[in-house]
């Protein structure tokens, strides 16, 4: 007879795939309207939270290798999402910050997430 703890957890995690297909599908659906993915998503996603922040900040956050991020960060900043500045104190640092119309993607995600 199975463990009742282990059947609980079981039904616990079967919940949270569920839920993260769900949850993630909201905003698939218009990142695949503009050709972009999950990747970007979260970036837009951090930055947001945090304008300013570092490119080694958001490496720390998503972990993912320079590589990824870099063709991520080029993407959204050539198509006008991202702006990245140098550091104040030390100009080789790039902050980025989102700029309005990627504050309005960010927004529409937020928002197809959260109904």
């Amino acid at each position: 007879m199975p463990d009742p703890a282990e059947a609980d957890l079981r039904l616990a995690q079967d919940l949270l795939f569920f839920a993260y297909r769900d949850f993630t599908n909201a905003a698939d659906v218009a990142l695949a309207e503009l050709g972009l993915g999950r990747a970007h998503h979260r970036a837009l996603h951090f930055i947001g939270r945090d304008p300013g922040m570092t490119v080694t900040d958001l490496l720390g956050i998503l972990r993912i290798t320079k590589q990824s991020l870099a063709r991520v960060l080029t993407e959204l900043v050539e198509r006008g999402y991202v702006a990245q500045s140098p550091g104040r104190a030390d100009r080789r640092q790039r902050l980025l910050s989102l700029t309005e119309p990627g504050a309005a993607l960010e927004r529409k995600l937020f928002e197809r997430q959260r109904e």
